[in-house]
């Protein structure tokens, strides 16, 4: 029986390196391509013994190094995702949204490929729309802090749209909402992260702006249930799908649950301006997602912030 081939870029980030266990689990062998420059090592170093799995250090704007005989889906998940990763590599993240795009659709357009386009729900914006269905056209300030991942995001899927409708090729988008879980990198500045790491720490907790902004999160495995929906189930070409989780949470409260959970209730609140074009409002519209894909979140949010604090702790 054929062996399916699953390219990985990013595969050594976050979610990229849970998307990894996961199609190795499926008996996929599994390419990991990454430049480690938000990527590291120690994410799928517990991979490294799997016959099924190989790394390559690589720049997707480059085209790939290797000729394989087979490669029956790349997922693309290649980008800086963080603010603190993104400002801080702003032409690199242009530039693998771009031009790694194109590369990537132009191999699969020759090879006849799955792709898949991981985007973001950046792409929204500062949502005028709530919750955020696929179908809202975003409300995005395109020359600011965040333009370099927001813009580079909807140029990616702008070129997935002409290589689906001109050449064909077998595409389609996921929009990412906030997600969290284990590797989630301590450093990165969102706001699971800093929560956790700052109780554990002993040391205030930051809270930007007065908390009522809202977000919703999805622990990393559901979101790599929907990425693999999004590419295996029939009928997905030229399709975008929300992948997030609908439970909307204020910043307030959700810093209460993280003080909670951690055992750190003397954790005093440190209040911070809200940074600059910061959305107030996320939430995903995941009907679609759901009619389409059968997928939804299944994770608790007190469950799965319990697994990823047990995570840190073991490191902190």
């Amino acid at each position: 029986m054929k062996r399916i081939h699953s390219i990985v870029t990013g595969g050594a980030g976050f979610v990229g390196s849970h998307l990894c266990d996961f199609l190795l689990a499926q008996g996929h062998k599994v390419t990991c391509v990454d430049n480690l420059i938000t990527g590291k090592k120690e994410n799928i170093e517990h991979l490294r013994a799997n016959r099924n799995f190989k790394f390559k250090k690589h720049n997707v704007i480059k085209p790939l190094p290797i000729r394989f005989a087979q490669v029956d889906y790349i997922f693309h998940l290649a980008s800086p995702a963080s603010p603190i990763g993104y400002m801080q590599h702003s032409i690199e993240t242009i530039l693998v949204n771009s031009m790694g795009s194109l590369q990537l659709l132009e191999y699969c357009r020759k090879r006849k490929t799955k792709f898949l386009f991981a985007s973001t729900s950046e792409v929204y914006g500062s949502p005028q729309v709530h919750p955020q269905p696929e179908t809202y056209w975003g409300h995005v300030n395109s020359f600011g802090p965040r333009s370099c991942y927001d813009e580079s995001k909807r140029l990616g899927e702008a070129l997935v749209y002409e290589h689906i409708h001109k050449f064909k090729v077998d595409a389609r988008i996921i929009r990412i909402f906030n997600t969290y879980g284990p590797r989630l990198n301590e450093n990165d500045g969102r706001v699971v992260s800093n929560l956790i790491t700052q109780c554990l720490r002993g040391k205030p907790i930051t809270l930007y702006g007065d908390g009522s902004q809202t977000r919703s999160f999805c622990y990393v495995s559901d979101l790599v249930a929907g990425i693999w929906a999004a590419i295996s189930r029939e009928n997905t070409m030229g399709e975008i799908f929300n992948l997030g989780n609908p439970q909307e949470t204020t910043i307030r409260d959700f810093s209460k649950l993280v003080i909670e959970l951690c055992g750190s209730v003397d954790s005093k609140i440190n209040n911070k301006p809200l940074p600059v074009d910061d959305p107030v409002r996320r939430k995903p519209d995941i009907s679609k997602a759901k009619r389409v894909l059968g997928w939804e979140p299944r994770i608790p949010l007190k469950e799965g912030l319990r697994q990823t604090i047990d995570w840190y702790r073991d490191r902190i």
